[in-house]
């Protein structure tokens, strides 16, 4: 999406733009003490933790940023989508603002990066900083899935305005709102209407599938195990995009994991319940 955000985009007040090779990246930045990094999922922007930069935003440091081709940051390498490439693009940004986060907080896709982040960044206290993770995508697709799906990805972003098409077909209101209810999740018309603006973008949409084809959690997975991190699993019982059984799965594999499951929710709880969603990082936080 071309920068600026327009004026009514989420925090839009708080948004800068920051050169961090490869990718200028959209930033957004608020609030006094320790420091919470968030980070939206596959297809999102900051504009999906609004709720949550205002609420945490009260008692610590939020910075959040767009991932690599996404909302408003500016895509510098198209092979750099990837986990591991698109953490090592954060750390580079971290270390070059001089962010020393004390947590990570990642959404779906975003609690891999967040975990990823976690093996090679310190906290403050020369520890691997904290992580919560909101409906954590950490698995891989099963069966025929896990072959096809990478793979509709990378011929959609090989081919020539595959995203301009994508965009013009999936923008329509209806199709968003139908997209959002499909994942378990009621928005009202301002998330929605951020929704539609990012799908009928096609930067944000070629971004979105290079992301797609580029995703590989196998070694994350593997590594899960020898993870020294301490994490919170958020989830809505309502997911209908990655079932809660994922982020069971995933603590059970983990020596300091816990899961907290909110009744009635979706995945996208953090949007329709930012203040919940928030009462528990703190508390995990601080306690």
């Amino acid at each position: 999406m071309r920068w600026p955000p327009p004026q009514d985009w989420p925090h839009a007040d708080i948004s800068r733009q920051v050169l961090a090779s490869p990718h200028r990246w959209h930033v957004q930045e608020t609030g006094d003490g320790p420091l919470i990094l968030l980070l939206h999922g596959a297809g999102g922007s900051t504009h999906s933790l609004r709720g949550l930069i205002t609420q945490l935003g009260q008692t610590r440091r939020v910075v959040a940023i767009d991932l690599p081709g996404q909302g408003f940051t500016q895509l510098g390498a198209r092979h750099r989508c990837g986990l591991q490439t698109m953490a090592a693009d954060i750390e580079k940004l971290c270390q070059q603002e001089g962010w020393v986060p004390d947590a990570i907080v990642g959404h779906s896709a975003g609690t891999a990066l967040a975990l990823k982040l976690s093996e090679t960044l310190l906290s403050p206290r020369g520890q691997p900083p904290q992580v919560v993770g909101i409906n954590p995508a950490l698995d891989t697709f099963d069966g025929i899935a896990g072959v096809l799906f990478p793979a509709i990805a990378k011929m959609l972003a090989a081919i020539p305005f595959s995203a301009s098409v994508f965009s013009a077909t999936a923008s329509n209101p209806a199709r968003i709102q139908a997209l959002i209810r499909g994942t378990g999740s009621d928005l009202d018309a301002h998330g929605l209407r951020c929704y539609q603006r990012l799908v009928a973008d096609r930067d944000h949409v070629d971004g979105t599938l290079l992301m797609m084809a580029q995703w590989s959690l196998d070694a994350l997975v593997r590594s899960l195990p020898r993870l020294q991190t301490q994490a919170l699993f958020i989830v809505g019982s309502r997911d209908g995009a990655v079932p809660p059984r994922v982020a069971r799965d995933a603590a059970k594999h983990m020596t300091k994991a816990s899961v907290i499951e909110i009744e009635g929710f979706g995945h996208l709880v953090h949007e329709e319940a930012p203040e919940l969603v928030a009462r528990h990082v703190l508390e995990f936080l601080d306690g």
